[in-house]
């Protein structure tokens, strides 16, 4: 990227970027929000890890128009650490998620995500879905019936509001309207100040208060690996969605590092770590912000609507957010999937039912992710090594016979080979066939040569012809 190219992104029509970055702040609030009691943190801990990471990502990143903040998949990884060891725990876990991202970045961790296939992903978004619900569970247990009712209305808002009016987004008038109704006829339910407190001025620099012991890290580590994981796996993944509408074409290595920069102050301020939000990224595209001031908009516009607006933001009730949630699952969801799974190769829709399974049993949506991406590279394994071919023919006179291997050759496709020879022939000469052969590993070179010595120890002699620059280097190496 030019700096001309990048001042080009920050100034490029300015007036539609910052109107589209203030009604993103709008749909960033409760989504925020809601993650955060799912994670198990006051709400000032999302709202102000929003801020930092909209304002540092907007610098830092490498994909324009895309809005980042603390929700998603990374709350739910999160939330397992700070029920067993607190907030402090928390932002030691961002700092070093923030450097694992940064690392991944260096890398060039971005080009994994050629191998997280369709099928990987989708069985990623459909776990969170999942998590996403059951995280609202809790809140629904237990209650009066005005919780019950509070959340129907919220649902209604959600679903019916936009069939109106798409001129403000619903979930914020799913706010407004169960607020007011709280405040003027006041109800036993749960609202947002007993969650914890709300911010009222700006984030101040704050250190992790925890030992700096061997123990601690061992605590941390894996969950900052999980997180760092999952947050550039969803930034990395909301990035090809805007590049896919916007048909452009972003800087992947950039954002990594630009997330992990902009995590790592997070944790200084006192946030959790995020990531992009696929959301509020459509939403933001669909009002025009495609440069980089409306997502520096929607952080700086978000820390002015806490500081006016935060003793109303208190008295909003859990319900509003559960409904909200409840929303967000749902869309989430690839309901198309469920036909899919029908319609499409057993071995794929077994990638996304594993992907699912791990994640939902775990709860940890990089094993899931792991687990799906190992398993799609063995069924594509499986399927590359069927289509190995070894085909013989006899010379006319007897004493040769050659094998023409066509397909690729390489360590789960040897045993194919081994079992097409036949060690017992009476020929005197047999020649390997490799024009139409590709060696991919040491594995099939080394199975080639066992094969020559075994054939040799039987006093026949072994040529191999054909064998292309890579074959035959591999084929010295093992020799």
């Amino acid at each position: 990227m030019t700096f001309r190219q990048y001042i080009r992104e920050w100034t490029d029509d300015p007036i539609k970027n910052v109107l589209a970055g203030m009604v993103g702040t709008f749909a960033l609030i409760p989504e925020v929000i809601a993650f955060s009691y799912v994670a198990g943190v006051a709400p000032a801990v999302g709202l102000f890890a929003s801020f930092v990471i909209s304002i540092a990502i907007a610098i830092t990143g490498g994909r324009p128009g895309m809005i980042s903040g603390a929700a998603g998949s990374v709350a739910l990884v999160a939330a397992a650490l700070v029920r067993s060891y607190g907030l402090n725990y928390l932002l030691l876990a961002t700092l070093q998620a923030g450097a694992f991202q940064i690392l991944f970045g260096l890398l060039k961790f971005q080009n994994m995500m050629r191998f997280v296939s369709r099928e990987v992903q989708t069985g990623f978004v459909n776990a969170l879905a999942i998590l996403i619900f059951s995280a609202q569970v809790p809140q629904m247990v237990h209650v009066s019936w005005h919780t019950y009712a509070l959340i129907a209305l919220g649902l209604a808002i959600v679903y019916l509001l936009p069939r109106i009016t798409t001129l403000v987004p619903s979930p914020l008038i799913c706010i407004v309207v169960l607020t007011a109704i709280t405040m003027a006829y006041p109800m036993p339910v749960h609202v947002v100040a007993d969650l914890g407190a709300l911010p009222t001025g700006l984030p101040s620099l704050i250190l992790p208060d925890v030992p700096l012991t061997l123990d601690t890290f061992k605590i941390v580590l894996p969950y900052a690996f999980a997180m760092a994981m999952v947050g550039v796996l969803e930034s990395l993944m909301t990035a090809d969605v805007v590049d896919e509408l916007t048909d452009t074409h972003s800087n992947k290595r950039m954002e990594c590092v630009g997330l992990g920069f902009s995590n790592i102050m997070v944790g200084l301020f006192g946030g959790i770590a995020g990531c992009g939000m696929i959301g509020q990224t459509v939403g933001n595209l669909r009002y025009g912000g495609k440069g980089r001031l409306s997502t520096f908009t929607a952080g700086a516009f978000l820390l002015l609507l806490l500081v006016v607006l935060h003793k109303f933001v208190a008295q909003v009730p859990v319900a509003a957010l559960v409904a909200i949630m409840i929303m967000v699952s749902v869309s989430t969801f690839s309901w198309s999937s469920l036909r899919e799974l029908v319609r499409h190769p057993r071995l794929s829709s077994t990638v996304m039912l594993v992907t699912v399974t791990v994640v939902v049993l775990t709860h940890d949506l990089a094993a899931g992710v792991g687990c799906g991406v190992l398993l799609s590279g063995l069924f594509f394994s499986f399927q590359v090594m069927k289509l190995l071919q070894v085909k013989n023919s006899l010379s006319p006179d007897g004493q040769t016979r050659t094998y023409h291997v066509m397909g690729q050759l390489f360590f789960a496709s040897t045993t194919v080979l081994t079992d097409a020879i036949e060690f017992q022939d009476t020929v005197s000469h047999v020649v390997i066939d490799l024009s139409q052969a590709k060696l991919w590993d040491i594995s099939a070179a080394e199975t080639l040569e066992k094969i020559a010595t075994r054939l040799k120890t039987r006093g026949k002699t072994v040529t191999f012809t054909h064998a292309d620059q890579q074959a035959s280097a591999l084929l010295s190496a093992v020799s």
